[in-house]
């Protein structure tokens, strides 16, 4: 499942890297939780967990319905 959520995670990192953030996978737990690190400008944004939640999690669980959620670390 790693790679699969590798690849949503290429579809979202235009998106950020064009307001010069990035996204980093930590680990994909066997229970389905995802834990991502947001880095660059994304990672002191005040705008981040709305990121998290309505970008980065809505692509991969769209991309991989199995996952449970997304977490921030």
């Amino acid at each position: 499942m790693q790679e699969r959520v590798q690849a949503a995670l290429e579809k979202i990192r235009p998106a950020l890297q064009a307001d010069g953030g990035d996204v980093e996978l930590v680990e994909v737990t066997e229970d389905g939780v995802v834990r991502v690190r947001l880095v660059g400008a994304c990672r002191g944004c005040p705008m981040s967990q709305l990121t998290l939640a309505n970008g980065v999690e809505r692509v991969i669980k769209e991309e991989i319905p199995e996952v449970v959620r997304v977490e921030p670390v």
